[in-house]
């Protein structure tokens, strides 16, 4: 039985709505974005690093062993993004008819049916279109696929260091550096720029980070609960002054290493509020909060501005908050209704196959 790491599970929440502060404040008319929020994007890449630690903590041991069964790991993965993936599509589709039924004007990139093709594959971030497109969000998630589809290697490189795990951290380090300064050098631009193009290969160097973290993790260096503790502070520390201060991307991202590390260990400390159900639930919330921060923000932002007779979408507080507010609130519908129920079904019908496969036929 795999054990559930709680605190990164609640990690997952703070990561989303640092992305919905990100993408939301430019809609409220309440002064300039602080430093902080304007970093938010790099949520995104906090999703990375954990996605490979996370997978790594599932997976790894299948697969030095000889018992991982990619069939099956891939028809998983695509039972916890897919879902909700389709669910925001065809919501966009519906937002997109009534706007044009009520004669308001929508971005054309939104309704981009020309890369309709792209988002069903979830291949949009891998440079194939040139426009996002629809909710464009999702250009993680098809960065999420690629690692999926590449796990494997991922897998065969962490096992092969999996008896030097600080050695793996050093060289995931130098990949992650090196990633930036070789996508600098190619396009001018930092590697965090890069989502429906560059998308795919902005993933794989905090991937791998994920995965050395999660040797280092394995080999209990924090069994110290105190030190753990005290490194999850400095390791907040330094991520909020990192971006408070404009310091570059690759930085903080390398800083997100001890805050994850940290969040690990204490998944064994005694009464952590990190592991209580209601942080754990917000977790688990998370990818709904996240998938669906732009198109409650096209209904509600465009809704609200409307309803007030404002001229910009810029709203005042009072009518912001509550918006954002709102937004986790329909997360938990849609990963009650729609996200987890899904996934529960496709991951039996997987089972059940699986079943019939394996038992032996009475003649």
């Amino acid at each position: 039985m795999v054990e559930n790491l709680k605190p990164l599970t609640s990690l997952r929440f703070f990561a989303a709505v640092w992305v919905v502060f990100y993408t939301w404040w430019g809609k409220g008319d309440f002064g300039p974005i602080p430093a902080f929020f304007a970093k938010g994007y790099l949520g995104v890449d906090l999703f990375f690093v954990l996605s490979g630690f996370i997978l790594c903590h599932v997976y790894l041991k299948q697969a030095g062993e000889g018992r991982f069964r990619y069939g099956s790991f891939l028809w998983n993965r695509l039972a916890r993004i897919y879902p909700l993936h389709l669910f925001t599509l065809v919501v966009l589709m519906l937002l997109g008819g009534a706007a044009a039924l009520m004669g308001m004007s929508i971005d054309p990139n939104v309704l981009s049916w020309r890369t309709l093709w792209a988002q069903l594959t979830l291949t949009h971030a891998w440079g194939v279109t040139d426009v996002s497109g629809w909710n464009h969000a999702s250009w993680s998630i098809s960065a999420e696929w690629f690692a999926y589809l590449t796990f494997p290697i991922f897998a065969a490189a962490a096992w092969a260091l999996h008896k030097r795990p600080r050695v793996a951290v050093v060289l995931a380090l130098g990949a992650l550096f090196g990633a930036f300064a070789l996508y600098r050098s190619l396009t001018g631009e930092d590697l965090t720029e890069g989502t429906f193009i560059g998308g795919a290969f902005r993933i794989v160097p905090s991937f791998a980070y994920g995965s050395a973290l999660y040797l280092l993790w394995r080999s209990n260096l924090l069994s110290d609960m105190r030190i753990a503790w005290g490194l999850l502070g400095l390791s907040l520390a330094g991520v909020i002054a990192a971006t408070s201060l404009w310091a570059p991307d690759v930085l903080t991202i390398a800083l997100f290493g001890p805050l994850v590390l940290s969040l690990g260990a204490l998944a064994h400390a005694e009464k952590n509020p990190l592991a209580s159900k209601p942080l754990v639930y917000l977790g688990e919330i998370s990818y709904s909060v996240y998938m669906l921060c732009i198109p409650w923000q096209l209904l509600a932002v465009n809704g609200a501005a409307k309803l007030l007779g404002l001229e910009s979408e810029q709203l005042p507080i009072w009518a912001w908050a509550p918006l954002v507010a709102l937004l986790p609130v329909f997360a938990a519908a849609t990963y009650q209704f729609i996200e987890k129920p899904a996934r529960l079904a496709l991951k039996g019908l997987s089972a059940r196959r699986l079943r019939e496969r394996t038992t032996p036929q009475v003649a």
